[in-house]
């Protein structure tokens, strides 16, 4: 049987979940396990870490370092030692998909550095863990419907220790016309006021969709904070700002919180136990995730409209993070959500069969598209913020300033593929 790697196509799908309250109860206890085990192997690394700064030979801590070193590399000694994570309810792969995961994030530091060493994950409101879906047999087919985790039908999947529980969302179409779906990792997780998910990682020999028909049509796309995108066709697409529209109404719900967090400390009460404090976080979570969900709905429109329409689509390579140094704009850049954006267009396009790439936007700004002439060179100034048109001194073409941007992004494009 093919490991998940080994197989061609892969889908990421999220769905709500509506568990009971024996299953959220079960659903916790795994999240705390997860964290717990996490949590374990970060401090194991950090104590290894302070003793291996000690050259001296010294017996005791040689000693200890040897016990770590074996208990790190043992896969069960947490629950040796630790009898809780023996009880009926915990899923034996969230122990293992745990470690997997304090792996992984060693791995991603050592790939990006600026990703940070593991740290201890703090106890918070939102719960999440990871299992994995085994096949018994290898007589029986391997499909969506007979692995340990499984759909039963088109409103309930079955997920180990938590049984069969309900499900909604709009998977039913990628579902209903392909039997040979094998379905590997799988995320359970509840947000910060208490809606529940479940995200699978599904493999396949076939295409999870149709990839869509040629267009014969290419296009440039320039990203800014005035205008969230300008095509070079001269298509202008506005910038929504979902954040400032809320911005007042969530700074005064967040001042009404700070107070009654204020008023519970001061008369001694437990934030998890005071309710009018767990009622006021719930309307600043409410509010912060309709702004996440209003993005992210915008940024799926405007991707596949982008991908269905387009064969080739060329965009400029932005590093958010350097940019959110510009404290005048930091707030911009991440209502605009463009680093988001770019990763939709990038799986969208592999998904359909388009294709997808980025350029360095260096003086794609400057440069006349039509003749070549970079301003700011031959004695002539550079262009600032407030040009917003402009005329070339070279051969005399007047320019819309994101447009002609556009433009140059596709140029640059096409001579990266060539």
């Amino acid at each position: 049987m093919k490991t998940m790697s080994e197989l061609k196509y892969h889908y990421g799908l999220k769905m709500c979940i509506h568990p009971s309250t024996k299953q959220k109860q079960i659903i916790k206890m795994n999240s705390d396990v997860s964290r717990a085990v996490y949590n374990a192997m970060v401090a194991i690394d950090k104590e290894l870490y302070q003793l291996k700064q000690v050259k001296l030979p010294i017996d005791t801590i040689q000693t200890r370092i040897a016990e770590l070193e074996k208990r790190k590399k043992a896969q069960n000694h947490l629950a040796t030692h630790y009898t809780y994570m023996k009880h009926p309810y915990i899923d034996s792969h969230c122990r293992s998909m745990a470690m997997r995961s304090y792996k992984a994030a060693w791995n991603m530091f050592r790939k990006v550095h600026n990703a940070g060493t593991p740290n201890f994950h703090k106890k918070t409101y939102e719960e999440k863990y990871q299992t994995s879906g085994t096949y018994p047999s290898k007589k029986k087919p391997v499909n969506m419907w007979t692995g340990s985790i499984r759909f039963v039908d088109n409103k309930h999947i079955n997920i180990p220790k938590l049984g069969i529980i309900r499900v909604s969302g709009s998977y039913r179409k990628l579902l209903d016309n392909k039997g040979d779906i094998r379905i590997g990792t799988t995320t359970i997780s509840k947000n910060a006021f208490g809606i529940y998910y479940v995200s699978m990682q599904l493999g396949s020999d076939t295409p999870f969709v149709k990839e869509l028909p040629k267009t014969n049509s290419q296009v440039g796309l320039d990203l800014n904070t005035d205008n969230f995108l300008t095509t070079s066709e001269g298509n202008v697409v506005a910038n929504p700002r979902f954040y400032r529209t809320i911005k007042g109404r969530l700074a005064k719900a967040q001042r009404k919180l700070s107070r009654r967090q204020v008023r519970a400390k001061k008369e001694g009460r437990s934030l998890r136990d005071s309710k009018n404090y767990q009622k006021q976080r719930m309307v600043v979570s409410k509010l912060m995730n309709r702004v996440r969900n209003q993005r992210n709905k915008f940024l799926d429109e405007m991707s596949i409209t982008l991908i269905k329409n387009h064969d080739l689509v060329v965009a400029e390579n932005l590093r958010s993070k350097n940019m959110l140094r510009n404290h005048a704009l930091a707030m911009s850049i991440s209502d605009v959500g463009w680093r988001t954006f770019l990763q939709k267009l990038e799986y969208k396009a592999e998904l359909y069969g388009k294709t997808f790439v980025t350029v360095n936007p260096k003086n794609t700004t400057q440069t006349c598209s039509e003749c070549g002439h970079v301003m700011g060179t031959k004695d002539t100034n550079k262009l600032t913020l407030k040009d917003r048109s402009w005329t070339c001194p070279s051969c005399n073409t007047y320019h819309i300033r994101d447009i002609n941007a556009a433009k140059n992004i596709l140029d640059k494009g096409l001579k990266q593929l060539a």
